[in-house]
This record gives C-alpha cells, sequence and structure tokens, in this order.
C-alpha cells in the first residue's frame, strides 16, 4: 500500500522534472547569469535543481526592491544558493544589459520572467548577445492554460515580432484591457478584486506584475526557433513550460 501511495505521488507531485540531466548537463560546473531570479525551481529542492551543479551565477532584476526578492543591492550581492555562494548582482532591466560585455557567459536562467517582458524578442536577442556560441539559455515558463491567464488567448508568433519591430517599450499597455476582462482573480494570490488588479495595472512599470502574453508548448518553441536558438529539450510539468536551447550565431 505505502509503495503504491508513493508511486501516485511521484506521478502527480514529482519532485524533479523527468528530463533534469538533459538540462543540468550541458551547464555543469559552468558560469552563468539568472534575470530576475533567484528562483525556487533551480533550488537544490526544486523542479529542475541547476544552482547545486553549477560554478556560479550573476543576477539581473530591473529594480533595487521587488516584489519578489524585495530590497536589492548591486554588487557582489546575488545569493543564489544555500551554500552561500554569490554572484554578481545588476540592477537594470533584463533587456538591456549593456554592461556585459558579448559572448560573457555560458548559460542563462530565466524563470517566470520572460513573460513580464512586453517586448519579449528584444530580450531574447540581449540574452543571446552575452551568452557565448554554443552556450545555453535554460527558460521556465507559465503554461497559460494552467495558470490566471487560461481565459486569454495565447499571443501570436506575429504580434511578438511587430512589438519588437515597433520597438515597445516596458510602459506599454496593450494587452491590460484582455487583462482585466479575461484575468481569472481566483487564481491569483496577488488581488482580491477587480479594482486591485487594475490598480496592479496601472502601476506595472514599476511592480512589473502584469504577464503581458501568454504562452503554450507551441509558441514557446517558435519564439525560441525565430529568436535564433537550437532546441534541445521542450517540456512541460504543472505548471510550467521548460526548455533548454542553444545560442547559435
Amino acid at each position: 500500500m505505502i509503495k503504491i501511495l508513493e508511486n501516485y505521488f511521484s506521478r502527480y507531485f514529482p519532485k524533479n522534472l523527468k528530463k533534469k540531466n538533459k538540462y543540468n548537463r550541458p551547464i555543469k560546473n559552468l558560469y552563468g547569469i539568472e534575470i530576475g531570479g533567484p528562483s525556487q525551481v533551480f533550488s537544490s529542492k526544486g523542479l529542475l535543481p541547476v544552482y547545486p551543479i553549477i560554478s556560479g551565477l550573476d543576477g539581473c532584476n530591473f529594480s533595487n526592491n521587488t516584489v519578489w526578492e524585495g530590497k536589492l543591492y548591486s554588487g557582489n550581492t546575488y545569493k543564489f544558493a544555500s551554500n552561500k555562494k554569490t554572484g554578481q548582482q545588476f540592477i537594470c532591466e533584463g533587456n538591456d544589459l549593456s554592461m556585459v560585455a558579448d559572448n560573457t557567459y555560458d548559460f542563462l536562467l530565466s524563470s517566470h520572467n520572460l513573460e513580464h517582458f512586453a517586448n519579449p524578442v528584444k530580450a531574447l536577442y540581449e540574452w543571446k548577445r552575452v551568452v557565448k556560441n554554443n552556450g545555453y539559455l535554460i527558460i521556465v515558463l507559465p503554461h497559460k492554460d494552467k495558470t490566471f491567464d487560461h481565459n486569454r488567448p495565447v499571443t501570436k508568433l506575429s504580434h511578438l515580432i511587430d512589438d519588437f519591430k515597433n520597438n515597445v517599450t516596458e510602459n506599454d499597455a496593450t494587452h491590460f484591457e484582455e487583462i482585466i476582462n479575461l484575468h481569472d482573480i481566483d487564481k491569483d494570490a496577488g488581488v482580491s478584486d477587480i479594482d486591485e488588479l487594475a490598480e496592479r495595472l496601472k502601476n506595472n512599470f514599476n511592480n512589473r506584475c502584469s504577464h503581458h502574453h501568454v504562452f503554450n508548448e507551441q509558441i514557446v518553441g517558435d519564439l525560441l526557433k525565430y529568436a535564433g536558438f537550437e532546441i534541445l529539450e521542450l517540456d512541460t510539468l504543472q505548471i510550467n513550460i521548460f526548455a533548454i536551447v542553444k545560442n547559435i550565431k
């Protein structure tokens, strides 16, 4: 009976991504950067435990005081692992890493982050620039069907391309009306009613809580291919879409 229960919980509440080794192996003992972290999903107890096997990690956050991390300080303050490892903390937009030279990092991590960019193609091109040729990106995105976005339509690749060509900035409010109309407030622990949601959207440039775009597996694959990455693995687990891609320049 105990074995049956263990198998049940392992199937429906897995401790790790089944293919975790295909994600971890390419970046073992390498140095990278994370955009919008640190992230529980990459921790030793996360679905994809990356932090314990890398040699080091820098971090980038858009503000020195965020909803997710609280107060942050630039410098050698990026704490990403329980063993007290630290890396360089950059306070800047994740799509403008101008202080980082081309081809600096072996890999880049991003978890539940790209959907908060108004111009994700611009972000991906910037990430491509700072990662070495044949380096890696590991990206985790929320699957729209399993989150408070489930009523919204999947963003089309053509729309994402147009946003890039039109140089859309992080002040963009194009999708806010759609969010107001289709957001499932019952699935969002951050707001209690439509008025709170509207207020949060009004201040989005400062809090970056909105999901400008929504994704499923197909659009994630299409977007990454468009940006010039080679997809090595793409998987869905719980509310997450996982992808590891190689940077081809």
